[in-house]
């Protein structure tokens, strides 16, 4: 295996020396089936080998006793080769060296985790509301995505009482939540966030009064900040602008590829990053020339004619771009080890074409293809009804907002008596 990667017998040579050398092939081996490339595995080999050398050389005598020497090296190699660098590099070489050895030690010492990135705790209030995620699942019957904004919303309230040193739920009083408002509050965060917040609070509350946390319910104490209905206009590009953004995608390799197919899916069908994201290849009926959206915000399941442009898109990647996968999610990671990319992914490579295009836009990403969508569906004369079917809103009144940029109507509203409007 390892003459695949290295051309000289002496290297070759050394590695085999190595004590840890049958971890170090185990290692290869376990590359080479999740598709590194052969740069990246060479590069990382002398790191695992270097590393086995030094724990040795510390002290350990067996495999299992690798673990206590990771972060001794990696801090050692920092020193030798980014002593003069500044705190970012030092953390990004240090990252580099690391990641290595723990996907190693993964694979040969049984139980092994490493540190790797902090867990976030599901219910950050485990010990004092152990059925919070009970009661918001099975009573309130929310749905995974609106729990994952309960989380995000209850751990920024913990770390807000850890740093005021709050740490009995039942001292809560309406001085602590009017602080944690105050101090999430524009320009931090926008105010439908902060609206948000306020109603997991409000529902937070009340659950705590119910178990007997709280001897009153403050939930009334937390008042939802003034907001207007359609205060604001929807993040939306013209449509010359989204052709802008996609003939800026290099379509000649294999994320060019994928990309495209997605930006056009967001652009062509409005859809949200989460919804591209969670497409299947059992979701594109190809005989019929229909794609299905399952899953969606509003609970529905869509289907929609395949446009040809998007068909031949996604064709094109997954014959010449996609990896080799059982996953039956379409897009996938193009660097090893390949998975199917998360919404964060998209959002992210949405925002990444449009200030390529040297777009200007508030909060680039995603949605802003979705907005454009709807932009073009109006210019078009559809119906708001008819357009909020076709992008999946539960609502009319989440449609009602487009309104505001249906430009050549309200032109001939401002230009003309108004009679048509009564």
């Amino acid at each position: 295996m390892l003459e695949k990667y290295y051309i000289r017998p002496a290297t070759i040579d050394r590695i085999h020396e190595s004590w840890i050398a049958p971890e170090v092939e185990q290692y290869v081996s376990w590359m080479a089936e999740q598709r590194y490339t052969d740069s990246s595995v060479s590069r990382r080999i002398p790191i695992v080998v270097s590393f086995g050398e030094f724990a040795k050389a510390h002290g350990a005598s067996e495999v299992k006793n690798l673990p206590d020497h990771v972060e001794p090296f990696v801090q050692a190699w920092i020193g030798e080769r980014a002593r003069r660098r500044s705190a970012r590099p030092r953390k990004q070489i240090g990252d580099e060296v690391r990641n290595p050895i723990r996907q190693m030690l993964r694979l040969a010492v049984p139980g092994y985790i490493g540190r790797g990135r902090l867990h976030k705790p599901d219910n950050p209030f485990e010990r004092q509301a152990p059925g919070l995620l009970r009661y918001l699942i099975e009573e309130k019957g929310l749905r995974q995505r609106s729990i994952y904004q309960y989380q995000i919303f209850l751990r920024q309230f913990a770390a807000y009482l850890e740093r005021i040193r709050v740490d009995n739920l039942a001292k809560l009083s309406p001085t602590v939540l009017s602080g944690f408002i105050a101090e999430y509050a524009p320009p931090r965060v926008s105010w439908s966030t902060v609206r948000n917040a306020c109603g997991v609070l409000r529902v937070f509350l009340r659950y705590l009064n119910r178990e007997g946390v709280m001897a009153k319910d403050l939930s009334s104490l937390v008042e939802f900040p003034q907001s207007y209905r359609h205060a604001g206009v929807p993040r939306s590009i013209s449509w010359e602008q989204v052709e802008q953004v996609l003939a800026g995608i290099d379509r000649r390799s294999a994320s060019g590829k994928r990309d495209y197919a997605m930006m056009l899916l967001l652009a062509t069908y409005g859809l949200r990053a989460a919804e591209v994201a969670s497409l299947t290849l059992d979701d594109i009926d190809w005989r019929n020339e229909r794609l299905k959206i399952r899953e969606r915000k509003a609970g529905n399941t869509t289907t929609y004619p395949l446009s040809a442009a998007v068909g031949a898109a996604i064709v094109e990647y997954l014959k010449n771009g996609r990896p080799a996968t059982t996953c039956r999610e379409v897009f996938m990671r193009c660097c090893a080890p390949h998975a199917p990319i998360g919404s964060a992914a998209v959002v992210c490579r949405a925002a990444h074409f449009i200030r390529k295009a040297g777009i200007r836009v508030p909060r680039a990403g995603s949605h802003v293809l979705r907005h454009s969508c709807v932009q073009r569906l109006l210019n078009a004369n559809f119906p708001l009804k008819h357009i909020g079917d076709y992008v999946g809103h539960r609502s009319a009144s989440s449609t009602q907002i487009y309104g505001k940029i249906a430009v050549e109507q309200l032109r001939e509203v401002a230009f003309g008596n108004g009679e048509d409007v009564l």
